[in-house]
């Protein structure tokens, strides 16, 4: 049965409002207190038994909790949709011009090594045996962030977006080579394998004249089935299947398939899979919790709203100033500030990794996954609304004719 025009209008309008930066972060904000409010509840037992609960079939090794499921295959469909966006900056994007790219590429990096080094410092003095967690303050929420500066950047430049969006892509590329590499024991060759040949198959099936989605799924679905058997973390899978799908326009098509593919899974990332994982990581019980504040809390707390900072702004600072690198258009060093705050909202990927770091499998102390938690939700919490406020700040100020100081008056003055 066709749809009628005004049935098509509305399922894009909803689909363009679902996909929108402040539908996801409120999406994300409810999941998480949501969790919260449950876990910190008389009936807290009952929030705990229901993630516990066992589904799927064990004969292949599929028998998870349904937090499991969330952290490892739910949370696959928001990393197929960053995969998706990766591509496309890399061929058509951000990321396609080095000279463009350059600065918030290394802003990434450095906003990864500082936070981990202030963790190491932090905690590495009181409880050496938790520096297994070093990587949990490095992360950025992308949805998070967005929704952030699309609510209280109004007025700044848009250049200031694209920033953003490119280090925090970036930053989630580290982040997953992270999780692909140190949370991972040991590899089954032969399913890893097995789950990069239908990855392959994907990619071929994803550039077929017809985009066949009864086909696609089941392959995508199997290409993730074989990498968790494999041991490496099934997020990973995710990413792989969205470099796949082609980022040039192809004859006959108005957008490339990364655009048209994006558009279509993002809705179920940002509306289904990320408050789900919000909801199943995020619900952490403090009462009745003595030892919440420890050294592993205090120093992913410091490195998200402190590491996180020092990091993204010092590493501009050195970059633009020995190397030919320079911010884009209408950005200026000061505008890093709140930046650098909002990159310190690390939420999705900093939960999961946090989940990998301090699993029971760890031998370390079963307090160390709550209070890492706390550190995260606390240090997110504080990141934003700090940022938020610095934002306000900024579109405030006068703003100069040459704010990336590289002398050439600024062309692009879009704003927010």
């Amino acid at each position: 049965m066709e749809q009628t025009p005004a049935k098509t209008g509305s399922i894009d309008r909803l689909r363009a409002w679902v996909g929108a930066d402040t539908t996801g972060g409120a999406l994300l904000m409810a999941a998480a207190v949501l969790a919260l409010v449950w876990a910190n509840s008389p009936w807290r037992d009952a929030y705990h038994d229901l993630l516990a609960v066992t589904v799927g079939p064990e004969s292949i090794h599929l028998d998870l909790t349904l937090a499991q499921w969330a952290s490892d295959g739910l949370l696959a469909i928001f990393f197929f949709v960053v995969g998706v966006e990766l591509k496309q900056e890399f061929v058509a994007g951000s990321l396609r011009n080095p000279r463009s790219a350059g600065v918030p590429i290394a802003a990434a990096v450095g906003g990864m090594i500082a936070p981990a080094l202030v963790y190491v410092a932090i905690v590495g003095s009181f409880e050496p045996e938790a520096l297994r967690g070093w990587a949990t303050p490095t992360a950025t929420d992308i949805a998070f962030a967005l929704a952030v500066l699309a609510v209280f950047g109004r007025g700044l430049p848009v250049a200031l977006r694209v920033f953003l969006m490119t280090l925090a892509v970036v930053d989630d590329l580290l982040g997953i080579a992270v999780i692909a590499t140190v949370y991972t024991d040991s590899i089954d060759f032969v399913m890893l394998a097995a789950g990069l040949a239908c990855v392959v198959v994907f990619g071929v099936a994803a550039r077929m004249a017809r985009i066949r989605v009864w086909v696609l799924i089941p392959l995508a679905i199997a290409a993730w089935g074989f990498v968790h058997s494999s041991g490496v973390h099934a997020t990973v899978a995710g990413v792989l299947l969205g470099f796949t799908v082609p980022a040039i326009v192809r004859e006959g098509e108005r957008h490339p398939r990364t655009e048209s593919i994006g558009e279509r899974v993002t809705p179920y990332s940002t509306a289904i899979a990320l408050p789900l994982f919000a909801f199943a990581s995020a619900g952490v019980t403090v009462v009745g919790l003595g030892h919440i504040v420890q050294p592993v809390s205090v120093g992913i707390f410091a490195g998200l709203v402190v590491g996180k900072v020092i990091g993204v702004m010092a590493t501009v600072a050195i970059v633009t100033r020995i190397t030919p690198l320079r911010l884009p258009d209408a950005i200026g060093l000061r505008d890093l500030l709140p930046v650098g705050l909002l990159t310190g909202i690390g939420f999705t990927v900093a939960l999961l990794i946090a989940e990998l770091s301090f699993s029971p499998e760890s031998g370390l102390s079963a307090d160390h996954q709550p209070a890492a938690k706390v550190g995260i939700l606390l240090g997110s919490l504080v990141a934003a609304v700090l940022g938020a406020i610095l934002l306000r700040w900024d579109a405030s100020r006068a703003r100069s004719d040459d704010e990336n100081r590289d002398g050439v008056p600024d062309i692009d003055k879009r704003v927010i």
